[in-house]
């Protein structure tokens, strides 16, 4: 019996044991739970490995931007500083610019204080006005050979000094119209002559047409020229305003009246006896008419002449070809040819008496 059953362990000791047993067992792992775990830190570090890459490719665009501003603001200040440097450099140049146009502005008003063209060129334009005078000259030689008849000598001319002649000297006419400005007959031409007196004087055009007097008319030229026309009848000998430019001026104001009164059928004759005077005389003219080179000539409105002998020629062609002829004598003619007062139209100017010459030839 006691073979084939063992002992019994009493039962405190039994209860010991299991309690024990259980102290040292120890709870087995989760694998599924263990394995989602695994899933999620790799997921997580998936994720924060692509923000990294996210992150890097930002701050690469940031720079590249950041880079690229500065490379913008740097070429627009470049641009702004390569504008500003421009404006400089064209402002120094209008600066420059101007100033040279303000001290050409003050030579040419201080030029045109002495004379009309400025004395920086009248070498040159001397002698162009000597060829030009030479060029009318041997023109109107050429014309006067063709018409030259040959005749017996006569006597020489007469000559009677400017200061001795008379508005009223009578002439042989032979059939020509002269216009008396003085008749009540002429009273319309007498009032726009004087209309045009007036507007000279007190509404002067600088820039006005061609033939119409551009300057500035004082009394005196005024009373000058009405004298001309209403006392000596548009002949006579006028008194000298002390520099040939003045009496160009007053010359001018006669021709432009006259102009207005008959058109293209006025001719003027100047008369002065050296190429410079006549120079003068061309500039001023074209100074206080506004007449261009194109009307000096032979057959134009305006010849120059430095002996009277062709002046005349040329004027008895002119009234017989239906024109009418002003001949316009120069101060330091002391001198006139009675051939030249037989002319419809005649203004001299007379030197004072105590500058005239105290030897006349007669």
């Amino acid at each position: 019996m006691n073979d084939e059953f063992p002992p019994q362990m009493p039962d405190d000791l039994e209860e010991d044991a299991s309690i024990d047993a259980a102290k040292n067992l120890q709870p087995l792992p989760d694998l599924g739970l263990v394995s989602k775990l695994d899933a999620s830190q790799e997921t997580a570090a998936l994720q924060v490995a692509e923000l990294q890459r996210e992150i890097a490719g930002l701050r690469s665009t940031r720079d590249q931007l950041q880079a690229q501003i500065l490379e913008a603001q740097s070429s627009l200040g470049k641009l702004v500083q390569d504008g500003l440097s421009d404006l400089e450099r064209r402002r120094q140049t209008l600066q420059v610019s101007v100033e040279q146009l303000e001290r050409r502005q003050e030579r040419i008003r201080n030029e045109m204080r002495t004379t009309f063209a400025g004395s920086s060129q009248e070498i040159a334009i001397r002698v162009q006005s000597f060829k030009d005078y030479l060029v009318g000259s041997l023109q109107d030689l050429a014309l006067a050979a063709e018409q030259l008849e040959l005749q017996v000598p006569q006597a020489p001319e007469k000559t009677v000094p400017i200061a001795e002649t008379k508005s009223d000297f009578e002439a042989p006419a032979r059939g020509r119209t002269t216009p008396k400005f003085a008749d009540q007959s002429f009273q319309d031409q007498t009032q726009k002559i004087r209309s045009l007196i007036d507007q000279f004087r007190n509404q002067p055009d600088y820039y006005g047409p061609v033939w119409k007097l551009r300057r500035t008319f004082e009394p005196i030229h005024a009373e000058r020229v009405s004298n001309w026309f209403f006392t000596q009848s548009g002949r006579g000998a006028v008194r000298t305003m002390g520099s040939r430019l003045q009496n160009i001026l007053v010359a001018s104001a006669a021709i432009s009246i006259l102009y207005n009164l008959y058109g293209d059928r006025l001719r003027t004759l100047i008369l002065a006896n050296s190429p410079e005077r006549l120079g003068e005389w061309r500039r001023g003219l074209q100074d206080c008419l506004g007449v261009s080179r194109s009307d000096f000539g032979s057959d134009r409105g305006l010849t120059l002449f430095e002996t009277p002998e062709p002046l005349a020629l040329k004027a008895d062609r002119l009234v017989k070809d239906g024109l009418l002829p002003l001949i316009v004598i120069d101060e330091t003619e002391e001198l006139i040819s009675l051939a030249m007062l037989q002319f419809p139209m005649w203004i001299a100017f007379a030197p004072n008496p105590q500058q005239m010459s105290q030897t006349y030839l007669y």
